[in-house]
């Protein structure tokens, strides 16, 4: 029997599209153990999970790097015989490196990648003429080791349970908005949602999120009787179970969106400081990607968003009720 370990500590979104690994990995082995890596929190994506085996859990906030050695002597007692690390930073490149595993592999731009046993560029741009090459192809690539790589999706399995849990929100025609991100320049503004909110009265409107967007939740939800705020209320998997039975959900380039992606959901997705190329566009088959239509040199301003506007006018920012409400799919 196999066993895998599939390493990526970054944020929900990333380690939801990981899950595209470990699909391929069951596929192609389905009797082998196969065993995450996730910061803590995030292990609740796995809860019920049908084959994940183990997850394992780094604690990078209380004594990050006693907690990490730790783990590395954990993994090692494990005896993998393949460990996948799809990020590219030194301590998951030390986790790989000492895990013991027989093949390990990684990015070649990964810190200590000499030491994996295969090596695969990160690229980004353009697979062909119409397609840039997804976070999910990327992280497919170091499978190559043990197989041929195939197009896949990222999946998550909302539980029974989770989906009992949000019948209550189910009973009417109901849409979900997402209107948070961890970084202000990836959050389309509040007038945005404010005036999607106004366009639709004909549905209930579920406003989603952590217990840290609550407040913004609050204000959008504010004077308006079609608005319930469910932001810190579900977990993730019961928010992923709400949102594959929405007429439409509409976030920003962040975590919900890449929910949706992994059970299917519609979802109309917002891009301002980024763009769909870097590879984390959506992958539902009803999918949508909605941007300003200003001519904007300055975007995208980098890999990832910013806490402000470095040019202080957040023109991406402006995006058209009509093309967020434009039903077309585009993915």
């Amino acid at each position: 029997m196999k066993k895998f370990l599939v390493i990526q500590t970054a944020f929900i979104g990333d380690v939801i599209l990981a899950t595209a690994v470990t699909e391929q990995l069951h596929k192609h082995f389905p009797d082998a153990q196969i065993s995450m890596l996730v910061r803590a929190g995030n292990e609740t994506l796995f809860q019920g999970h049908p084959f994940i085996h183990r997850v394992h859990v780094w604690n990078k906030r209380s004594a990050k790097y006693q907690n990490l050695f730790k783990l590395i002597r954990t993994i090692r007692a494990e005896h993998f015989d393949g460990v996948i690390n799809l990020q590219r930073h030194t301590a998951s490149a030390l986790i790989t490196f000492l895990s013991g595993a027989v093949k390990t592999s990684g990015f070649s731009s990964s810190a200590l990648s000499v030491f994996f046993s295969h090596r695969v560029k990160h690229r980004l741009g353009k697979r062909n003429e119409l397609e840039y090459i997804h976070e999910v192809d990327r992280c497919l690539q170091l499978t190559t080791p043990w197989l041929k790589v195939e197009k896949a999706k990222p999946v998550l399995y909302p539980t029974t349970n989770d989906f009992s849990a949000v019948t209550p929100y189910t009973s009417k025609p109901f849409i979900t908005i997402s209107p948070s991100s961890v970084w202000f320049t990836k959050q389309a503004p509040v007038e945005v949602w404010r005036e999607l909110i106004a366009a639709r009265t004909d549905v209930q409107i579920y406003l989603l999120g952590g217990p840290g967007d609550s407040s913004l939740c609050d204000s959008l939800a504010s004077n308006n009787t079609h608005v319930s705020v469910l932001a810190g209320k579900l977990s993730l998997l019961q928010s992923a179970a709400l949102m594959k039975q929405a007429e439409m959900n509409y976030t920003n380039d962040s975590a919900p969106l890449h929910l949706c992606s992994a059970v299917n959901a519609p979802v109309r997705a917002v891009f301002c400081s980024t763009i769909p190329e870097f590879g984390f566009g959506p992958l539902s088959n009803n999918s949508g990607i909605v941007q300003s239509r200003l001519e904007l040199p300055c975007k995208p301003c980098g890999n990832h968003g910013k806490s402000a506007c470095p040019k202080g006018h957040f023109d991406c920012g402006k995006i058209s009720l009509p093309d967020l409400l434009h039903t077309e799919t585009v993915a």
